[in-house]
């Protein structure tokens, strides 16, 4: 028996690959499918089933190619409908693969169609549960977004109660529980940094599954600290029900080298929305003006589809060099599929043929705190609940998320010094605001935690967050 949990922390998502006697099967595939197959090869194994625990709101699922190149069935629980073939398990329906077998178990609450699967060992023992976004380590999956004409938010949180209580509550406390996403992810609002956990410590720990629960507190504690999903979670989620671009048509466009020229008509012309991935400091230093920064390394995808509307946008790449397709690969996860190819020789090239270049001031904390006896405008672009839950009494908050919607909040004219948690998101809203015509907008280097260890800046007084999100 083999049980890989491929965890990809870009998405804080986990996907499962599971073996036995030369038959495998995947839980909730990324759109970039190769690592199952190749998993597979390695192992000299078949890909007998795709399961999915829920149509997915926040990437784009590779279940229909995966299923295409092995030959395998799609799985999905009761109430999913799609435009493509695949099976629609039953509650209680079991599934063999080797010497192991799989139960569905419905467990409707965070969608209507959420399932789980129960694996039991060549005994008929319960090893583990697959989860979905059913129940986290530390929370339990939102049910405010498959909400409906005919049903409401109380109602989705209604049923994820029944849900728990009946179906994965009783398992033994022994079972471990595998879910598909961990902190950093916002499909829940309050997860864990742990991928598993055993039944019975979540028992104890995971405020969601206390005994002495009623139903009402659990519905209001569930919805308590829910924030709107972002833009691209909808889009997401209608194209797991749809037929869509295959991955390596997609990598095919998305990984043409554009020459110099090329590229600057493009962006000139506004074809397409330069879309610059490499790290901050080399963003800060020189860029083509007019381009957005949002790097690699870090939340590349959820930023991407948090701040740029049109999941169809066209899209031209800056990336690292070596990182082209990695940067199409990333961005196809969550179905912006319309990348049309990247700088060829990345910014060297445009600063050697003697272009334009922008740049944005980076400086330390430090010399901020020297600047504010000038009356400056400091921001702090992150979430409102890390703003509430500690902030310097001088900085206003405009969060990253919603930072087109507020735009017209930024004088022209003015200064401003923006700062996040560590440096990583005041860099996209410093390049947002100056692809919008803010011109002086600074970028203070360590963000806030720069900020409370190595100035003297009055902090507002700590408070425990209630959401993560």
């Amino acid at each position: 028996m083999r049980i890989e949990q491929m965890y990809t922390n870009c998405l804080a998502e986990a996907a499962y690959y599971i073996e036995s006697k030369g038959e495998a099967v995947v839980i909730d595939p990324l759109r970039d499918i190769e690592p199952y197959i190749e998993k597979a090869i390695a192992h000299d194994a078949k890909i007998k089933y795709v399961f999915l625990t829920h149509f997915h709101a926040d990437f784009v699922s590779g279940h229909i190619d995966l299923a295409k190149k092995t030959g395998a069935t799609i799985v999905f629980g009761p109430n999913a409908t799609a435009d493509f073939d695949f099976h629609v398990g039953t509650d209680g329906e079991i599934f063999n693969v080797g010497d192991l077998t799989l139960e569905l178990l419905h467990t409707p609450g965070h969608t209507m169609e959420s399932s789980s699967y129960l694996l039991k060992d060549a005994e008929g023992k319960d090893q583990c549960v697959f989860t979905g976004d059913t129940l986290f380590i530390g929370d339990v999956g939102r049910p405010d977004l498959a909400v409906k004409s005919d049903l409401t938010q109380e109602d989705l949180a209604r049923h994820l109660f029944k849900s728990l209580r009946n179906k994965i509550m009783p398992l033994a406390d022994e079972v471990i529980v595998y879910p598909n996403h961990g902190a950093g992810s916002a499909c829940g609002k309050n997860m864990s940094k742990e991928t598993f956990d055993t039944l019975g410590h979540q028992k104890e720990v995971n405020y969601a599954l206390r005994a002495d629960m009623s139903e009402d507190e659990f519905v209001k504690e569930v919805i308590t600290g829910l924030k709107t999903p972002p833009q691209y979670f909808p889009k997401n989620a209608m194209m797991n029900k749809s037929i869509n671009t295959d991955i390596d048509t997609i990598m095919k466009k998305g990984t043409v080298e554009l020459d110099v020229d090329t590229f600057k008509s493009m962006s000139e012309h506004k074809e397409a929305l330069v879309l610059d991935c490499r790290t901050q400091q080399e963003f800060a230093k020189a860029h083509v003006p007019g381009a957005m920064f949002i790097g690699l390394d870090g939340q590349f995808a959820p930023w991407v589809g948090a701040l740029i509307e049109n999941i169809n946008q066209p899209i031209i790449l800056v990336a690292p060099f070596g990182r082209e397709e990695e940067a199409v690969s990333r961005l196809a996860r969550i179905g912006y599929d319309n990348s049309l190819g990247f700088l060829k020789g990345g910014m060297q090239t445009w600063i050697e043929a003697g272009l334009t270049t922008g740049s944005l001031k980076s400086i330390l904390a430090t010399e901020m705190e020297a600047d504010l006896a000038k009356g400056i405008n400091l921001v702090d672009v992150r979430k409102e609940s890390e703003y509430l839950s500690e902030h310097a009494i001088d900085a206003g908050n405009e969060p990253l998320d919603t930072i087109f919607d507020n735009l017209n909040a930024f004088d022209k004219n003015e200064t401003y010094y923006i700062h996040c948690a560590g440096g990583y998101r005041s860099m996209i809203a410093a390049s947002i605001l100056k692809a919008n015509g803010v011109d002086s907008v600074i970028d203070v280097q360590g963000g806030f935690r720069a900020i409370k260890n190595d100035t003297n800046l009055t902090l507002s007084e700590y408070v425990c967050p209630t959401t993560l999100l």
